[in-house]
């Protein structure tokens, strides 16, 4: 379905302790063990996760037919007693879904819902269609699987309703700034390749008046170039207030190249008059995952070579 450019923000119900978390796969099949791994992290951390047996079904790569993949995380917002929905794992195969959700049922019963990498799709989707506030963050059998995997910090302001947080982007965090500047805007994005392969389909990014959140795994130099510049011709640069790349894993030619990622993107972002801040770790991340509200009002500030991003305002509703 066509997506509007204008929409009223849903915030989803906090997310306490003790309730349950519905754990889908919605792209790429699943391994046992890893699923459990996570699993038992969410219960050590408070919650109650909970799944269904065929979470591990797969078909080809994928995990499990469309139609199971969509009927799973439709049950998902429409069970009463799942407080949040948090994926299990990107890989491929989120775009399947987005013709064949029923998004009435998303619309009726707005929830938490949390993944990165492929789930870009869907996290933009539900931002853009139903103008529900989703979360770009850890996702079980990645993240929560690993002892060192999760910010819990930026999990619990995001996560359970605090009205205003900065994130923690110290000089300790790789985090650095490209080009200078103060800014406001929606915060929004996701993988950059997911990003990319929206436009010129109906679910393509909306990207005016955003604090766009750029980040990708495993790309080589040349092809983030070519990624953004696919971006910038096709307008989606004009109107952003802020770009914050993330920690950009793998993202190298060789050990051996004489420039730095940081000198490719500046060529294509570097004059667009917004401050560029570089390292923001969400997503691929080598640890400690940060979760980032897509949807909600956010500040960027660039000094020098330093960043400061302050969530302006609580990403969930009551409970």
């Amino acid at each position: 379905m066509p997506i509007s450019s204008s929409i009223t923000r849903v915030k989803p119900p906090a997310l306490r302790l003790g309730d349950a978390i519905g754990v889908v796969a919605p792209a790429s099949n699943v391994q046992r063990s890893d699923l459990d791994a996570g699993c038992e992290a969410l219960r050590h951390a408070g919650y109650k996760p909970f799944y269904f047996d065929s979470i591990l079904d797969r078909d080809l790569y994928f995990a499990g037919t469309v139609e199971r993949r969509a009927r799973e995380l439709e049950e998902m917002f429409a069970r009463e007693e799942v407080r949040a929905i948090v994926c299990a794992r990107g890989g491929y195969g989120a775009n399947y879904l987005l013709n064949a959700l029923d998004l009435n049922i998303i619309k009726s019963h707005p929830k938490i819902f949390v993944g990165y990498s492929d789930l870009t799709a869907l996290l933009s989707y539900f931002s853009d269609a139903t103008g529900l506030v989703t979360f770009h963050g850890p996702m079980v059998a990645k993240d929560w699987a690993h002892s060192d995997g999760v910010d819990r910090t930026s999990w619990f302001a995001a996560l359970t309703g605090a009205s205003a947080w900065n994130l923690e982007v110290g000089s300790q965090s790789g985090a650095v700034g490209l080009v200078e500047g103060v800014s406001e805007g929606i915060l929004y994005g996701g993988c950059l390749s997911i990003l990319v392969a929206s436009l010129g389909t109906h679910f393509e990014i909306q990207t005016a008046g955003k604090i766009l959140f750029i980040e990708d795994v495993g790309a080589k130099p040349y092809q983030i170039d070519r990624m953004l510049m696919q971006l910038k011709l096709a307008g989606k640069f004009d109107h952003v207030r802020g770009i914050i790349f993330g920690e950009m894993k793998d993202c190298l030619q060789s050990a051996r190249q004489e420039y730095t990622l940081q000198e490719v993107v500046l060529r294509i972002v570097g004059e667009l008059g917004v401050p560029v801040a570089y390292g923001l770790r969400s997503g691929h991340v080598t640890a400690s995952n940060i979760t980032l509200p897509i949807g909600v009002r956010a500040g960027l500030e660039v000094r020098s070579d330093q960043m400061t991003v302050k969530i302006l305002e609580a990403a969930v509703g009551q409970v």
